[in-house]
C-alpha cells in the first residue's frame, strides 16, 4: 500500500445479506476498481470516486463483519473485509479520495482546494461544531463568508476537530469483569452426575491472567499431551474438590494424577510474583517484615496451639487454599486491566502473549540493579534512630573575631585604599569666592545656553507622558483584585472587540505562514488575500485606543502591541519575498516566481 494505492482483499455484496463475492479491491486517487477471484464471473466494478456521494461503515464488534458502504445516486457499493483494520485503512483512503486530499505528485498545500464533495454526516459535524463553538461562528462568518478563505482551507486547519472516527476509538483498553470465575454456575442434564461449565474466551483470559500456573501448565500440556477439552475438564475437577474443601481427598487425587496436581497445589508462579513485589515494598509499610515485633509465636504467648495437628497437616499444606488471597489476586487483576492486545478467540495466543508480557516485565525489573539498592539505603535510613545521630548541620568554617572593632577597622581600611587611586581634588577657596564662582557660571548659562541639550524635549514630553497615564491609571486600581487582568478592568464591549481581533489575527497568520515558500500561483493568490484581510484589522486596532478613556488606554496600548508586532513580522516577511522575486528578473505574469 502506498498513499496514492491501496489494495485489499475484500467481498463485493449486492445487499447486506448477500453471501458475496470474492476478489480483490484496488483503490487509486481517481477511482477504485474491483477483480473477482473467478475469471468467470460478470461482476467487475470500475467507479470514478468523483461519483461516490458519501460512505458508511458497520460497528466493530467481535462476531459483526468489517462491512464498508460506497453510496451514490443510483446505489451503493458493499464491501466485506477480512479484518476491520483493512477496513478502517480503505475508509480513511475513501474519505481522503473524496475530499480530494489523496496524496500525489504535488503536494496537498500546492494545489488549489476545489469544491468538496462533503457527505451528510461530514456535513451535520461542521454545522454541529458551529453551533457549538461561538467563537468558531465568529471566524467562520468573518473569513469564509467575508470571501477571505474558502471552506476546505479554513477546515483544513481543524481536521482533529472533524475526525469522528478518532472520537469514536476507546481512549483506553477494555477491563476485565469484576465477577469472579467460581460463581460461574454449571449446567446439568438431570440424569446423571454429570455437570457441564460454559468457557467462554473472555474467562479464559482472566484465568489464565489470574493464575499463572494454570496459563503456563496450557502451553506445556495442550497439545502435545492432552486435548483443550481435557484440560479444561482436569482444571474443572481441580476447582470442584477445592470446593469440598476435602484437603485430604484433593491430595490423594494429586498424587494419582501428576497433571491435575497441577491445578490443586498452589500457584509456585504466583508466589514468586508475590516475592518479587514484597521485596519492592517500602520497609515502613512491610509488614510481613514487622512479624518479629509481637510475641504470637513464641511459645506461650498467644493462643494454644497443638503441635501434633501442625504436624499432620504439614503434608497437606501444598493444597490450601485462602479464600482472600483468591479476592485479592482477582482484584489486582481486575484492576491492571487488559495487558495485551490480541483476540480473546485463539487460546494459545492468549496464554503465550501474557507469559511473554510477564518475561518481559520481570526482565525489566532485573535488569534495573538500582532498585535493590534503594530498598537497602531506604531500610538504612528508616532504622535510624533520629536521638542517636549526630547533626547534620552544612559545614562551615566557625568565625572567630576577638575584638569585633578590628573587623570593622580593616574594612575602613581596605575601602580607602581602593579610594587611593582616584584623583582627589582639593580646594581651599573660601565661602564667599565659591559662591561667586557658581554665580558666574549661572550667569554664563543663562546668556550663552547650553551647547548640548541634557535631554531631548520631545524624548521628554514622552516619557512625561507615559509616567502620567501611568499615575492617573494606577490610582483607579488600588484596593482592588490583585489577579484582576487588564482585560477585566475594560468594559464588556472593548473587552470582546480585543478577543475577537486577537483570533482573527491568530487565524489568518496560521493560513499566512503555512502558505510559504510560494510555490504556485493558487498559493500567490491566497496570501494576497491574507496581506488584506490583515491590513485592515490596522485601522480597527486604532480606533478601539481611541474609543476607550485616557485612563485605560495605555492598558488597551499594552494589550494591542503584540499584535501589531505579529503582523509587522507577517509584513516585512511578505515584502522581503516580493524583492527576492523582483531581483530575480521581476514579478512573473502567473504571480508567483
Amino acid at each position: 500500500m502506498t498513499d496514492a494505492q491501496v489494495v485489499k482483499r475484500a467481498k463485493y455484496k449486492s445487499s447486506v445479506k448477500d453471501p458475496g463475492v470474492r476478489g480483490i479491491l484496488k483503490m487509486t486517487r481517481e477511482r477504485f476498481v474491483f477483480q473477482p477471484n473467478d475469471p468467470s464471473l460478470s461482476v467487475k466494478l470500475n467507479v470514478e470516486f468523483r461519483l461516490i456521494k458519501g460512505h458508511k461503515s458497520s460497528k466493530e464488534g467481535a462476531n459483526r463483519p468489517a462491512l464498508l458502504n460506497l453510496t451514490q445516486d443510483q446505489g451503493n457499493y458493499i464491501f466485506e473485509f477480512e479484518n476491520f483494520s483493512d477496513r478502517e485503512i480503505c475508509r480513511d483512503f475513501v474519505a481522503k479520495a473524496i475530499a480530494g486530499e489523496v496524496g500525489g505528485p504535488t503536494s496537498e498545500k500546492s494545489v488549489p482546494h476545489k469544491d468538496e464533495q462533503l457527505s451528510s454526516a461530514e456535513m451535520e459535524r461542521r454545522i454541529k461544531l458551529l453551533q457549538e463553538d461561538s467563537e468558531l461562528q465568529k471566524l467562520h462568518k468573518q473569513f469564509v463568508i467575508g470571501g477571505v478563505l474558502s471552506e476546505t482551507e479554513f477546515w483544513a486547519t481543524r481536521k482533529k476537530l472533524l475526525d469522528v472516527n478518532a472520537s469514536r476509538k476507546a481512549k483506553q483498553r477494555v477491563g476485565l469483569k469484576s465477577e469472579m470465575i467460581f460463581n460461574v454456575k454449571p449446567s446439568s442434564d438431570g440424569q446423571s452426575n454429570r455437570v457441564t461449565f460454559n468457557l467462554t474466551p473472555e474467562m479464559i483470559h482472566q484465568i489464565f491472567a489470574e493464575k499463572p500456573a494454570v496459563r503456563q501448565a496450557y502451553i506445556n500440556f495442550v497439545p502435545n499431551k492432552m486435548t483443550e477439552k481435557d484440560f479444561w475438564t482436569k482444571y474443572w475437577r481441580a476447582q470442584y474438590l477445592h470446593s469440598t474443601k476435602n484437603i485430604v481427598a484433593a491430595a490423594a487425587e494429586a498424587a494419582e494424577d501428576e497433571e491435575l496436581a497441577v491445578f490443586l497445589k498452589q500457584d509456585a508462579i504466583l508466589a514468586s510474583e508475590t516475592r518479587q513485589k514484597i521485596r519492592k515494598v517500602d520497609p515502613t509499610l512491610d509488614m510481613e517484615a514487622d512479624e518479629g515485633d509481637d510475641y504470637t509465636h513464641i511459645p506461650g504467648h498467644g493462643l494454644a496451639n497443638e503441635d501434633i495437628k501442625d504436624e499432620l497437616e504439614a503434608q497437606y499444606e501444598p493444597y490450601k487454599r485462602s479464600f482472600l488471597q483468591d479476592i485479592n489476586r482477582h482484584a489486582a487483576v481486575v484492576l491492571e486491566g487488559r495487558t495485551i492486545d490480541v483476540e480473546t478467540g485463539d487460546t494459545r495466543s492468549v496464554a503465550e502473549a501474557l507469559a511473554s508480557s510477564k518475561r518481559v516485565e520481570l526482565a525489566k525489573e532485573a535488569s534495573d540493579g538500582n532498585s535493590h539498592q534503594d530498598r537497602i539505603d531506604r531500610m538504612i535510613r528508616m532504622a535510624e534512630i533520629e536521638d542517636l545521630q549526630a547533626p547534620r548541620d552544612p559545614p562551615v568554617a566557625p568565625l572567630c573575631i576577638k575584638d569585633p572593632r578590628d573587623y570593622f577597622d580593616s574594612q575602613q581600611v581596605n575601602a580607602m585604599n581602593q579610594l587611593s587611586g582616584l584623583r582627589q581634588m582639593k580646594s581651599r577657596l573660601s565661602a564667599s569666592e565659591a559662591y561667586g564662582s557658581l554665580r558666574a557660571h549661572i550667569s554664563e548659562i543663562g546668556t550663552a545656553g547650553f551647547s548640548d541639550p541634557i535631554i531631548r524635549p520631545e524624548v521628554a514630553f514622552q516619557v512625561f507622558n507615559s509616567l502620567t497615564q501611568n499615575i492617573s491609571s494606577s490610582k483607579y486600581q488600588l484596593g482592588k483584585n490583585p489577579h484582576e487582568s487588564i482585560l477585566d478592568t475594560l468594559p464588556s464591549f472593548t473587552k470582546e472587540e480585543l478577543l475577537l481581533h486577537w483570533t482573527s489575527i491568530q487565524e489568518l497568520l496560521k493560513h499566512f505562514w503555512s502558505s510559504y515558500p510560494i510555490t504556485t500561483s493558487y498559493l500567490y493568490t491566497k496570501v494576497s488575500r491574507l496581506r488584506d484581510a490583515m491590513s485592515q484589522i490596522y485601522p480597527k486596532l486604532q480606533e478601539i485606543k481611541e474609543s476607550v478613556q485616557s485612563d485605560s488606554r495605555h492598558q488597551v496600548s499594552l494589550l494591542v502591541q503584540p499584535m501589531l508586532q505579529a503582523l509587522d513580522a507577517a509584513f516585512a516577511h511578505y515584502e522581503l519575498d516580493q524583492q527576492k522575486r523582483s531581483a530575480k528578473g521581476g514579478e512573473k505574469p502567473n504571480g508567483y516566481g
